[in-house]
């Protein structure tokens, strides 16, 4: 809510205005993918509007998943085949449903966690010009400053949440394959240990041989 006096706008009113416009834009999901699974999502869009489609594989295999979408009359738009991560921007060519699904079908048994942001339409303006007979103040002006330096700070945010993400789990699967490397050679030379034992055991033991004399 603005609160308006002798041309000042309240620093409230400001705020909830700003985080309410950064909040709007936002419709992003991470979800589970397990292995030999497909996922979909539907969104309702009006023709004209334009749309944009990003995922990333963050965690699983080698980070990849198929990926397609579909307009109402189930025409592809767009299908990638193993992919990591990549960005498709549409205009949607009529009213309807539209279809974008994430396949792990090629998997056996790796499971993935897949991110994707889809934003339908552009951010509305923070003062729409209509009905404005003045120039934006400079409180306006500095607001407007604001809105745009926090969407990109979302932006960033949100691309070095991915990649805290990824590396965590590369780490965390280098730490097993170490662990179970190490366990491993433990095991292998505990083997080795005990196979010199009785080697050198064998060398010095006392081999008596006994003689039979049988009578014609």
């Amino acid at each position: 809510m603005l609160l308006r006096g002798n041309g000042i706008v309240g620093l409230w009113g400001w705020l909830t205005l700003l985080l309410v416009a950064c909040a709007a834009r936002a419709s992003e999901i991470t979800f589970e993918l397990p292995d030999n699974a497909k996922q979909c999502f539907y969104e309702e869009i009006v023709q004209g509007t334009k749309c944009t489609l990003e995922f990333q594989v963050i965690t699983g295999g080698h980070y990849d998943v198929d990926c397609r979408l579909e307009d109402p009359d189930g025409i592809v738009l767009y299908k990638e085949m193993k992919k990591q991560y990549d960005s498709f921007t549409f205009t949607a060519s009529r009213n309807g449903t539209y279809k974008f699904c994430f396949s792990n079908e090629f998997s056996t048994f790796t499971h993935k966690t897949v991110y994707f942001d889809f934003q339908v339409g552009e951010d509305p303006p923070l003062f729409p010009s209509e009905n404005r007979a003045t120039a934006l103040t400079q409180m306006e002006s500095a607001c407007v400053s604001i809105h745009e330096a926090l969407k990109s700070v979302i932006d960033y945010q949100t691309h070095f949440r991915l990649r805290e993400a990824q590396g965590r789990s590369r780490a965390e699967d280098l730490n097993t394959r170490v662990a179970y490397w190490s366990i491993g050679e433990a095991i292998i030379l505990l083997v080795v240990s005990i196979g010199q034992v009785f080697l050198l055991k064998s060398f010095f033991s006392d081999k008596r041989t006994t003689t039979t004399r049988v009578g014609s």
